[in-house]
């Protein structure tokens, strides 16, 4: 695809136009309690909206809207092609609108333009149309049985589902959610995490466009304690799936089991190895794709190759490799489509990705590339030489380290 220009991203970003209030029943409001929230852009720490705070009372609300739909059939009853009609709709709406959008991924989490309109973006589109087009091609079973018997296996929504999203990818994890949970004809909560409101928000008002009837796609900005919570052990709610940490998805399954035993869908956090032996022949091919798994979205993402154990009869020249290309890794401004690097979400989790280079020299840890901050919200590509029994080998860091 062809980007903009540096200019041209910025010129987008001041017209936007951001959504502000919860999505509930096909609509926005305020927030009950008539609270909001300040989001910022991570790269200038300037504030980007005040979003509506919402609370049990807009869950509770939410829940009977999502409710009320399922169980008159507005989408669950419909038949499979016109669920796939609108679904496509929806794709082409954010087709039409996917510059839009990824500028205001990249203003809202920090993530640069150049993934945001490259990866995400598209990503995102895929997926809500792969869903679609699978919404008329899964079919039902008839088990085989004697002449006087039949046996059929049907797939059914399973009702109201709440799911909630990460901060890391906004969009894409939107999409992996709402994609299944629309498609078998379910009506969702969507709790975006508060740093980053703005896309569900936008997205649902593109569904709406696209012929969703109102309180099937229902959008809840807040905050963990107030929002998330409420959604694991509201006792309507029928399923739950969660993206985070660890710590948090375990509080999911105590929800779970404290109120109505809803299935609960868990993708927490990992501290993943790439491991190379001694017979890998392609070393230029194996130090791009570590580079690229170890710092792409500034290695906050659960699945990045954190850890590289690698034998020692090609450790050297690897790491040679390695090592080159992380310098060519440019960090700035986030709209700047030259840019691989952006800035990390918020001061919170800027603070404790710098913990670690600290803790990593403090353990002994051999510093090999990066392990300086830059700003208050940017992190060099880092590359520490250690054993597996130092802190940085052991927990997830979360940004730009192996």
């Amino acid at each position: 695809m062809t980007l903009l220009t540096h200019d041209e991203y910025k010129s987008i970003a001041s017209g936007l136009n951001l959504p502000t209030g919860a999505f509930i029943d096909g609509r926005f409001c305020p927030a009950a309690s008539g609270k909001t929230f300040e989001t910022f852009n991570p790269a200038t720490g300037q504030k980007l909206a005040d979003i509506a705070s919402c609370d049990t009372q807009d869950v509770d609300l939410a829940v009977e809207k999502a409710r009320e739909s399922f169980d008159e059939g507005r989408w669950s009853k419909l038949p499979p092609s016109e669920r796939k009609d609108v679904l496509i709709r929806l794709a082409k709406l954010m087709t039409r609108n996917a510059c839009e959008l990824a500028v205001m991924e990249s203003l809202d989490s920090g993530k640069t333009i150049y993934d945001c309109e490259t990866v995400d973006v598209p990503e995102t589109i895929h997926c809500i149309k792969w869903h679609a087009e699978a919404i008329d091609k899964i079919y039902d079973q008839v088990a085989p049985a004697s002449d006087d018997h039949i046996a059929m296996v049907l797939r059914e929504p399973i009702g109201v589902v709440g799911l909630v999203l990460p901060w890391n990818f906004p969009l894409l994890m939107l999409a992996w959610k709402i994609g299944p949970a629309l498609a078998a004809g379910c009506s969702v909560i969507v709790k975006p995490a508060e740093q980053t409101s703005l896309t569900a928000l936008r997205v649902a008002e593109l569904a709406m466009e696209a012929g969703l009837p109102r309180g099937i796609l229902n959008v809840i900005t807040g905050t963990g304690p107030d929002v998330g919570e409420a959604l694991g052990r509201h006792m309507d709610v029928d399923m739950v799936s969660f993206t985070g940490s660890t710590a948090t998805g375990r509080l999911f399954l105590k929800y779970a089991a404290e109120s109505n035993l809803k299935k609960v869908v868990l993708e927490c956090g990992g501290k993943n190895p790439c491991v190379v032996l001694e017979d890998a022949e392609d070393l230029d091919l194996v130090a791009e794709h570590v580079v690229n798994a170890a710092f792409w979205n500034m290695g906050e993402n659960c699945s990045a190759s954190s850890r590289l154990i690698v034998h020692e009869a090609v450790k050297e020249e690897l790491m040679e490799r390695i090592i080159a290309r992380a310098r060519d890794w440019r960090i700035g401004d986030p709209l700047d489509p030259s840019n691989h690097l952006g800035a990390l979400i918020d001061a919170g989790h800027f603070d404790k990705v710098c913990s670690y280079l600290g803790k990593g020299q403090a353990d002994g840890a051999k510093l090999l590339l990066g392990g300086e901050a830059i700003g208050n919200a940017y992190v060099q590509p880092t590359i520490f030489e250690g054993h597996n029994k130092m802190r940085i080998f052991q927990e997830e860091i979360f940004g730009p380290v192996v």
